[in-house]
């Protein structure tokens, strides 16, 4: 395998182990056995833990980047109309989910916001997102904030395992319903495929 594919590959299982385990709880042994791999080659490859981490943040923040980019160059074209844009971009975020770790590997590099080094880049990824849909998308500043709650209310229900645990209760289908909208159904079925994995 060459070596650019290998990284990835190493970069999609951290990015669900971390999304999983967290920052503090995952070991560069347990990504190694994730991917198929030996310790002391994630360790030839990225280094430290820490410097896999970030690196796992910027895979997921490119990978969003590009989905809203996507997004706007549509709009941009005519392809799509200018009024759905914000359904549009929030339609790009949870296409992701598809790749949880994506989603869940930033939420736990914003939960790491106090060491140096991830947080720094954690604090630049979020802005960096905020200006994108500010100054590239031409969203008004409080319809972005908006758009990046929303965003961390889908975070905060993938994390808490929302997804596999809802049925029954009259609130959470509501919440569920109005976070995910016509994307649920794809949503509970990539829960159930993870949570069968992880079995």
């Amino acid at each position: 395998m060459p070596a650019a594919e290998r990284r990835e590959l190493i970069l999609g299982h951290a990015s669900e182990v971390f999304g999983r385990r967290g920052y503090p709880g995952t070991t560069t042994e347990q990504i190694a056995q994730a991917a198929g791999i030996s310790q002391p080659y994630v360790v030839r490859m990225f280094g430290t833990k820490e410097k896999l981490f970030v690196e796992v943040m910027e895979r997921a923040l490119g990978k969003l980047i590009v989905a809203f980019r996507e997004v706007i160059r549509l709009r941009d074209s005519g392809e799509i109309p200018a009024d759905e844009l914000g359904a549009r971009l929030g339609q790009a975020y949870v296409d992701l989910i598809e790749d949880r770790g994506i989603l869940m590997s930033l939420m736990q590099g914003f939960i790491q916001g106090h060491d140096d080094v991830i947080g720094r880049r954690a604090r630049a990824g979020f802005l960096e997102i905020y200006r994108l849909l500010r100054d590239e998308a031409g969203i008004p500043a409080d319809d972005v904030r908006s758009f990046l709650a929303d965003g961390m209310l889908i975070n905060t229900l993938l994390a808490i395992g929302m997804p596999d645990n809802f049925e029954g209760d009259e609130a959470a289908t509501e919440l569920m319903n109005l976070s995910f909208g016509a994307k649920l159904d794809a949503v509970l079925c990539v829960a159930s495929e993870q949570s069968s994995r992880q079995a």
